[in-house]
């Protein structure tokens, strides 16, 4: 038997939503409309899907407007995707107790944990950590010294967090990230690489989520920041001195060179590189795969490698996909002009007219008029 039981009065109650259905008929999951168990509740993503609804065996959905035909119950919810995932969080969620302070944690001196901190075996705290109410650290986690993490955070296992870090609230990092590891800071001297300390810091602000093996690099100097509510994908680079704005989007690959600033509520897609020093606008687009090395103004959508604004990117894909015809024309055009050539130059030079060989010399003179 399942262990979620939700009465479906408590979904429309918590959605805001408009029920059309038995209010008193239970909920005991949650999947997508062509997997739905009975029992399930599910929802219409946009009006493509409204038609899915008919063969659902869904218990209930959560739809953007009243769908004739249905035999499950309704509840009509402004954005059903959001209402969705409200509902997920908050009835099908397991809710983990407080486990407190394994005996086998690895801990310096002068560490400071808040209430209901849950520390799991074979974690590392070094001198001077604080971890902020609620926060929870599985296994083999390493906090370097100094390092602040505030409350209610998720670091899942393996995830590196160097000294003198700073974490806000609410932050999640997925296994295998390290935050606060060198910037790639080096000057040639006699040939060599020598490197040059990297002795800044990096601050993740509160609702910052880093997906798996992200690595977040500490300043030279100052601060890398990743600023409030961003989410970053897997394998995501973010260089030394960095600055990413507030609600950005990055997307699995992203690479970000040192130095380079994103306004709020940027989107980067996937395996796009950004080149070191650009500064990139609010509410801008870059889309997956692009190579950006020029600044970008606050809202535009650029592409392509070199980045171009998109309207001329999509003109320029639109003639490569046409260059081999092109390459065939230029080339039947070359072989036209060839013959003409030849043919021009093997043609026999006209004879000339016999008649107009006379000499001016030998043409009679006109008479003067001044014998008369």
């Amino acid at each position: 038997m399942s262990a979620f039981v939700v009465p479906l009065e408590q979904i429309a109650a918590l959605t805001n939503g408009t029920l059309m259905g038995r209010p008193d008929l239970v909920i005991t999951g949650v999947a997508a409309m062509s997997e739905a168990s009975p029992g399930d509740l599910s929802f219409v993503a946009g009006e493509a899907a409204s038609s899915e609804g008919t063969s659902t065996r869904a218990a209930a959905l959560l739809v953007p407007r009243p769908i004739d035909g249905l035999e499950c119950a309704q509840i009509v919810v402004t954005n059903p995707t959001l209402a969705m995932a409200q509902v997920v969080e908050k009835f099908f969620v397991p809710q983990r107790p407080a486990i407190g302070v394994s005996k086998l944690v690895s801990r310096g001196t002068e560490v400071v944990l808040g209430e209901g901190v849950s520390v799991w075996p074979f974690v590392t705290l070094d001198d001077r950590v604080s971890i902020g109410r609620g926060t929870r650290l599985y296994p083999n986690v390493f906090v370097g010294e100094g390092s602040i993490i505030g409350e209610d955070c998720v670091i899942y296992p393996n995830v590196t967090i160097r000294e003198r870090v700073i974490i806000g609230n609410r932050v999640i990092i997925h296994p295998g990230t390290v935050v606060g590891s060198d910037g790639f800071g080096y000057v040639q001297e006699g040939g060599r690489h020598r490197k040059i300390p990297q002795v800044g810091t990096v601050v993740l602000e509160d609702d910052v989520e880093l997906g798996a093996n992200v690595t977040v690099d500490r300043a030279t100097f100052g601060k890398t920041i990743v600023r409030r509510g961003t989410k970053v994908d897997n394998l995501v680079q973010i260089a030394h001195n960095v600055e990413v704005g507030e609600h950005n989007i990055l997307v699995a690959q992203v690479g970000i060179a040192g130095s380079s600033k994103t306004g709020h509520h940027v989107m980067v897609g996937g395996q796009a590189g950004i080149a070191d020093h650009v500064t990139i606008g609010d509410f801008a687009m870059i889309a997956a795969r692009s190579g950006l090395n020029r600044d970008v103004p606050a809202k535009e959508v650029v592409a392509g490698t070199p980045a171009l604004p998109r309207m001329e990117w999509l003109k320029a894909m639109a003639i490569v996909a046409k260059l081999p015809e092109l390459r065939q024309q230029v080339r039947d055009l070359a072989d036209r002009l060839k013959a003409l050539e030849t043919k021009a130059a093997a043609k026999p030079m006209a004879r000339r007219n016999p008649k107009r060989k006379t000499s001016l010399a030998a043409k009679p003179k006109a008479k003067s008029r001044k014998g008369k």
